[in-house]
C-alpha cells in the first residue's frame, strides 16, 4: 500500500474498513472527554460492552439457582466451558477437543511441564528464547532446580546475534541441532513480549521433534494476534492468556492445547484434579483418577464461571468477524501504517531518532511494534501518555505501541505518530 502522512488519508482507509464497526463493541477509555488512543492490546485489550450482560446472566443464574445453577438454567455452568472451544479452535487451529480454558498461564505451564518435562539421562535440558517473559524464565528455572538440576547448566537460551534484536529462525535450528542429544523439552514463545517478532513454530517444532524432544509454546503475545495452526504444526502443548488480544479481563482465565496424539499416551504423568476426571462419571466421586478425554482430562479445579463469562462476551465479537484472517489483513496494514509514519519522522530529521526492533515484514509480526528512542525516551513516553496515547514502556528506552484490529483506527495510529513527531520538540 502506498500510505501518505495526511489525516484525510487515514479517515479514507477507515471509511473503507469493513470491520470498522467493530470498534463500537468496545469501550474506549477517555481522555480529556474524548476517546484516548489506546494501543496497549499487547498489554491488555479492551473491554468489550457486552461484557456486563454475559457476567450479570451468570449473577443472576447465581441468584436465582444457587447450586442448581450447575446442571439448570440458560447455561449450566459443568459444561459452561464447552461454549468457548469453537471460537477458541478458530484462533488456534486446534480441534475443539485439544484445548481446555483453565487457571493462569503461569500456572498451566507448570502443568504442561508435569507431562512433557521428563528429564531421563542425559537428555535433561530445555531450551527457549533468550529475554523470554520473566515468568517464564521463572517456571523454567524452578522447573530445572525441581528436578535436581543447575539452571545455569540445564536451561539453553538463545539470543540474537550481535548487534541484532530478533532472532533468526535458522540459528534457533541450529541450536536445536547442535543440543539434539540433551534436549527435553523446547519452550518458545509465539510472540516475544518485548521485540513483537513472531517464531517460525512449525520449523521449531519440526526440529525439535527430529532431535527427540517435546515443543511447546506460551501464546500470550500471539492468541488472537496472528493466526495458528497448533495441530497441523504439531506443537505438543500450548498454553496462553486471554487478557491481552483476546480482550477477556485483567488477570482474565487462561487455556491449554495438547495434541490428540498425546490423548492415549499412558506414559504422560498429570497433576489430576476432580474437574479433570471424566464427565459423566466424576459426582460418583469413586478413588482413582480416570481422566476425561482430549485436553478436559489436564483440568484440576472447578470452572471459574464469571471468568468464563467475560471470555464467552469477547469470544463471540471474533466469531462476528468471520475469523482472523480479516483481522489480520487489517493488523498487517494498521501495523504498516505506524512503521511508515514513523519511518518518515525519521527521514525528516536525517537520523534514525526512532529504531523499530520488531521485524519489518510483516510476517514475522503481529500487531506491535517496539521502538527504541535514541533520546529522551521517557519523557516522549510521558508526553504521549499525557495526550491520550496510551502505549507501553520498556526499561531502558523502548515504546511499544499495538494498534488491535478489533478496536484501532487508522485515525489513531496518524493521531499517535503526529504526537510522537511532536514529542521530539518537547523533549529536548
Amino acid at each position: 500500500m502506498n500510505y501518505q502522512n495526511t489525516l484525510e488519508f487515514a479517515k479514507g482507509l477507515d471509511e473503507q474498513d469493513e470491520l470498522k464497526h467493530f470498534r463500537d463493541e468496545f469501550l474506549i477509555p477517555q481522555h480529556n472527554g474524548n476517546d484516548a488512543i489506546y494501543l496497549c492490546g499487547n498489554s491488555l485489550g479492551l473491554q468489550p460492552k457486552s461484557v456486563k450482560k454475559y457476567v450479570d446472566g451468570q449473577l443472576n443464574s447465581w441468584h436465582e439457582l444457587g447450586v442448581e445453577g450447575w446442571f439448570h438454567g440458560d447455561d449450566p455452568w459443568l459444561m459452561y466451558h464447552q461454549q468457548l472451544k469453537k471460537p477458541l479452535s478458530g484462533l488456534l487451529g486446534a480441534k475443539s477437543d485439544e484445548i481446555t480454558i483453565m487457571n493462569s498461564l503461569t500456572v498451566n505451564l507448570h502443568l504442561m511441564f508435569v507431562s512433557f518435562y521428563k528429564p531421563s539421562g542425559k537428555r535433561y535440558k530445555i531450551l527457549m528464547e533468550g529475554g523470554a517473559f520473566p515468568s517464564d524464565q521463572y517456571a523454567v528455572e524452578s522447573q530445572v532446580i525441581f528436578h535436581g538440576f543447575d539452571p545455569k547448566d540445564a536451561i539453553i537460551e538463545i539470543s540474537p546475534r550481535d548487534g541484532e534484536h530478533t532472532l533468526r529462525t535458522e540459528d534457533i535450528i541450529s541450536t536445536i541441532e547442535k543440543n539434539a542429544d540433551e534436549l527435553a523439552l523446547v519452550l518458545f514463545g509465539g510472540v516475544n513480549f518485548y521485540t513483537g517478532q513472531l517464531f517460525d513454530i512449525e520449523a521449531i517444532t519440526k526440529a525439535t521433534h527430529k532431535a527427540g524432544a517435546y515443543a511447546g509454546f506460551d501464546l500470550a503475545h500471539a492468541a488472537g494476534n496472528v493466526p495458528m495452526r497448533l495441530h497441523d504444526w504439531g506443537a505438543d502443548f500450548a498454553c496462553w492468556c486471554s487478557y491481552k488480544y483476546m480482550n477477556s479481563g485483567p488477570g482474565g482465565i487462561s487455556g491449554i492445547f495438547v495434541h490428540e496424539k498425546h490423548f492415549d499416551n499412558k506414559e504422560l504423568k498429570r497433576f489430576a484434579g476432580w474437574w479433570g476426571y471424566g464427565v459423566a462419571k466424576r459426582f460418583l466421586m469413586t478413588s482413582g483418577f480416570v481422566p476425561a478425554q482430549g485436553a478436559d482430562g489436564w483440568q484440576v479445579s472447578t470452572s471459574p464461571i464469571l471468568l468464563l463469562a467475560v471470555h464467552k462476551a469477547a469470544l463471540d465479537i471474533f466469531e462476528k468477524t468471520g475469523g482472523l484472517d480479516k483481522l489480520r489483513a487489517k493488523s498487517k496494514s494498521l501495523t504498516g501504517y505506524l512503521e511508515h509514519l514513523i519511518n518518515e519522522i525519521n527521514q525528516k530529521h536525517g537520523e534514525e531518532l526512532f529504531k523499530i526492533i520488531t521485524p519489518t515484514d510483516a510476517k514475522w509480526r503481529g500487531c506491535q511494534l517496539s521502538i527504541i528512542c535514541k533520546r529522551n525516551g521517557k519523557a516522549i513516553f510521558d508526553y504521549l501518555a499525557k495526550n491520550g496515547v496510551i502505549g507501553d514502556w520498556r526499561e531502558p528506552d523502548v515504546i511499544r505501541l499495538s494498534p488491535v484490529p478489533l478496536y484501532n483506527s487508522f485515525k489513531d495510529v496518524y493521531e499517535a505518530a503526529r504526537l510522537l513527531a511532536d514529542a521530539i520538540h518537547v523533549s529536548e
